[in-house]
């Protein structure tokens, strides 16, 4: 009986007083059970299944197409019906998964909402992963995918090269955070970032006075201390890059952060991250440059990927899409 199984990770009273009950449900039934990946010997074959459950599925789009480019690929997902005139906006995105764990299979729900949602095509970037590629292979993929859509997005998408939005859950977050500042050097404008749950500062501990977060929510579910350290070590094992902008993007240079685009920052209450990405938004705001940040009470990390099975995770899935489709067509 499952009653009699080990559990592994479980709900600690502190959290589950403050933690949706939906969500602690959706825990018990399919998550107690399951060991940490960070307690297990490294196998890269744990990327085949999905890095969080309770996905929705894919919604229909005009078309889906896989690109080869010089170390990795990209699935571009494109609208039904016509373009806008100029070209259809473009939204690169980058999956979660700690820079360790995913796939270009891992959050074709998202991509898919986003581009019937918001209408935009949507380049959904599989950047090489660690510990096999470490930091700074993502970043030199985020930086490729950036410079392919506007260098060649016109003519092989369809796009507007001048409507480029950019954004990513978790460690994607970091990517499209740190791609609005390689964008800002070389000169590609982006007109909004969309940060779902974002990592920003990988100097981050738990007795970190900066960021109250990690202490309150040190016995959270999901992403606990552990994990996010596991996933930190095996995509920047030298600690001395953790410092550099381009790992941690909250350590981007002012003059960067006051040529940024408006951001839609989306945290979760009982995430460790949360106060790193209010942190993102009040530094972007302090900078000159709009920046929304709402907060998902009750909720920790994985929300957005769980919208197949959580009321919350739909929420945050539709303010996303809302987020973007007015940045694209109103701005």
């Amino acid at each position: 009986m499952a009653s009699e199984r080990p559990v592994l990770q479980p709900i600690h009273p502190q959290t589950e007083a403050r933690l949706l009950k939906e969500y602690a449900d959706f825990h018990r039934q399919h998550i107690q059970h399951t060991p940490f990946l960070h307690d297990l010997p490294w196998d890269p074959a744990v990327r085949a299944a999905p890095a969080v459950q309770g996905g929705s599925e894919p919604l229909p789009v005009g078309n889906v197409q896989d690109y080869a480019l010089s170390k990795f690929s990209v699935r571009v997902f494109t609208p039904e019906g016509d373009a806008p005139e100029g070209g259809w906006p473009v939204f690169i995105f980058f999956h979660g998964g700690g820079w360790t764990l995913g796939r270009i299979d891992t959050e074709n729900s998202f991509s898919s909402n986003m581009c019937k949602r918001a209408n935009t095509v949507v380049v959904s970037v599989d950047y090489r992963l660690g510990p096999e590629n470490p930091y700074p292979a993502a970043v030199e993929d985020t930086v490729e995918s950036l410079q392919w859509v506007y260098n060649k997005g016109k003519e092989l998408l369809g796009v507007n090269p001048s409507r480029i939005a950019v954004g990513g859950s978790s460690s994607g977050g970091n990517l499209a955070a740190i791609a609005t500042h390689k964008a800002a050097e070389l000169g590609i404008p982006v007109v909004f970032q969309l940060l779902v749950v974002p990592v920003v500062d990988n100097t981050a501990q738990v007795d970190d006075d900066r960021y109250p977060s990690w202490k309150e929510n040190e016995r959270t579910v999901a992403l606990v201390p552990g994990r996010m350290l596991w996933f930190r070590d095996n995509y920047t094992p030298n600690p001395e890059d953790h410092t550099k902008w381009d790992n941690s993007p909250i350590f981007a240079p002012e003059e960067l952060f006051k040529k940024s685009p408006p951001a839609w920052i989306g945290v979760a209450e009982l995430d460790i991250l949360r106060d790193e990405g209010i942190a993102y938004g009040e530094k972007l705001t302090k900078a000159g440059i709009p920046a929304e940040v709402k907060v998902y009470k009750g909720a920790p990390h994985p929300i957005m990927a769980m919208d197949g099975a959580l009321e919350i995770g739909r929420e945050l899935v539709s303010d996303a899409a809302n987020a973007l489709r007015k940045a694209l067509y109103t701005s």
